[in-house]
């Protein structure tokens, strides 16, 4: 099995506090990689209060027309920016899933089974690859790449964009039902029924908004910081 400790599929949710440092600019998956800790329900209170900090940084505007959408804008679908020989979504799965089995031949690349603790529901699902039961378990964008385009990302670089749409911090496998009712939704509109996972949730949007140079609308910035006061 490929050691996990190679980047990206190792790499943790980055702390707030590094964050911070990473909203001046953006950063590749390395400097993401390198972060150690998760905000998780039982966050340290300083943690908690630099995500605040980082959120109350971020532009607050209304969200842009979706005109001149597509998925296309954000590069081809799992690029391997990271250039291992892996696409990403093999890369998040062997992040992401325990007890993976890689299909023989593809150098521990295809993930062809594992169990995911799904974060968005709370569950233990089983993935199988296969074309009726792959979807079980989706690759989910933390910050949807349509809400992205209408929060600043058509103002970014191509380049730019396709970092977004395969980096690990705004990437997480998740229940494919749960993932497929989420859609493009922001903070306002939609939360993972694990309320437990709600705060790691708020500060990974706010990290990817940050990070992305990206702005976030009234309604999104208040629930964002709902949750994450609630966390202290």
């Amino acid at each position: 099995m490929k050691d996990k400790t190679i980047s990206p599929r190792s790499s943790k949710i980055v702390t707030i506090v590094t964050a911070v440092l990473l909203a001046g600019g953006l950063a590749g998956c390395d400097a993401v990689s390198s972060a150690g800790t998760v905000i998780g329900q039982d966050a340290d209170p300083a943690e908690v209060s630099a995500a605040i900090t980082l959120l109350a940084a971020i532009p607050v505007k209304g969200r842009a027309p979706q005109t001149g959408y597509s998925r296309d804008r954000f590069g081809p679908a799992w690029a391997d920016v990271d250039h291992n020989g892996c696409d990403t979504r093999n890369d998040i799965l062997a992040r992401d899933l325990t007890g993976e089995i890689f299909k023989p031949g593809t150098h521990n690349c295809v993930v062809v089974s594992g169990t995911l603790a799904d974060k968005y529901t709370g569950k233990t699902i089983h993935f199988v690859r296969g074309a009726s039961t792959s979807s079980a378990v989706q690759i989910d964008h933390i910050i949807p790449l349509s809400l992205a385009w209408q929060t600043g990302a058509q103002q970014i670089s191509e380049e730019q964009r396709k970092q977004l749409a395969n980096d690990p911090l705004n990437l997480m496998a998740a229940d494919g039902p749960t993932n497929t009712a989420k859609s493009d939704k922001d903070a306002a509109t939609w939360l993972p029924p694990n309320k437990a996972f709600r705060c790691e949730y708020a500060a990974r949007m706010t990290a990817v908004k940050a990070k992305y140079k990206l702005w976030v609308t009234r309604p999104e910035h208040d629930a964002i910081e709902g949750i994450l006061t609630s966390c202290i």
